[in-house]
């Protein structure tokens, strides 16, 4: 009778402590369903960013309220509204910027996913472009993103300055496109023999575009997504989870993956060996000395 005793109250000890683990379970995620993040994301990646979010959510319980939109806009949106709690740029250009500005927490940076800038042409590529050296031909019509304003365009010169080939092949340019939505319809409509734009170009259009892989030893800096907290976070310890998320799990890393990023700096070398992969640091010293030089002049 005894063990029939003992044996009842072990296991409504153990009910007990089944429904405390629930009630903690509970309270846990009814704590973290009543935090909301708002990130801003690059609207380049908008895609791959829209699974990621949606799978933080679910394993979560945070709730993302997700703004999409260029680099630059998302930029202005920041310092105008002061408001936000992860910022996540389609180049690290603009995580630099956001540095020198004091807008994002240093300790938080990190890269998210990489890029190359490659050659794209045309389906059946009409002008025979076969290296780089090819969009130096007469009658070539090239077309790369200004220099002024995108970051495609800015490394577009720098890879032609890398292989001796500027400011030659300007003979060749016929538009400097305003933004990369635009270089990558001139290359997809055909209204251009040839782009310089990142390699996930060709993914947006397979069945209307090709590309011409680089050699080695052409391509002299890789691009990223990079991200960050942002200092207006009022939330910083739920930000940092979507950062970890986003940069760290099997699922993100699947996801980029699918649609044809690359997702850590080995890959980068076994597409591009030789190529840097600057650290947001060193591009926000680089733009600290352009500003200090202009501001002498």
């Amino acid at each position: 009778m005894s063990r029939l005793f003992l044996l009842a109250g072990l296991v409504i000890l153990a009910a007990l402590a089944g429904l405390a683990v629930l009630h903690l379970h509970k309270t846990s995620k009814a704590q973290t369903s009543s935090v909301e993040l708002t990130v801003y994301l690059c609207a380049a990646a908008k895609k791959p960013w829209q699974e990621l979010v949606t799978e933080f959510e679910r394993e979560t319980g945070i709730k993302v309220n997700a703004i999409y939109g260029s680099s630059g806009k998302l930029y202005s949106t920041i310092e105008m509204t002061h408001r936000g709690d992860v910022f996540a740029p389609a180049s690290p250009q603009y995580m630099a910027k956001a540095l020198v500005e004091g807008l994002v927490y240093p300790d938080t940076v990190r890269q998210v996913a990489y890029l190359l800038p490659e050659i794209i042409v045309p389906k059946g590529n009409p002008a025979g472009i076969e290296k780089l050296e090819d969009l130096l031909k007469p009658g070539v019509r090239l077309a790369i993103g200004d220099p002024e304003h995108v970051v495609i365009g800015q490394y577009a010169v720098e890879l032609f300055k890398h292989n001796g080939m500027w400011p030659e092949v300007q003979e060749n340019i016929v538009t400097y496109a305003e933004n990369f939505a635009k270089l990558a319809t001139l290359v997809a409509t055909g209204a251009v023999d040839a782009i310089i734009g990142w390699h996930v170009t060709y993914y947006w259009y397979p069945d209307r575009t090709e590309i011409v892989w680089l050699k080695p030893g052409q391509i002299p800096e890789a691009s990223y997504i990079p991200i960050a907290v942002l200092k207006t976070s009022k939330n910083p310890e739920a930000a940092k989870k979507f950062i970890e998320f986003v940069t760290e799990s099997e699922y993100a890393r699947q996801v980029w993956s699918r649609y044809h990023y690359l997702t850590s700096p080995e890959e980068v070398q076994e597409k591009a060996p030789g190529a840097k992969i600057p650290s947001i640091q060193e591009i926000a010293e680089r733009l600290a000395g352009e500003s200090a030089s202009t501001s002498k002049s």
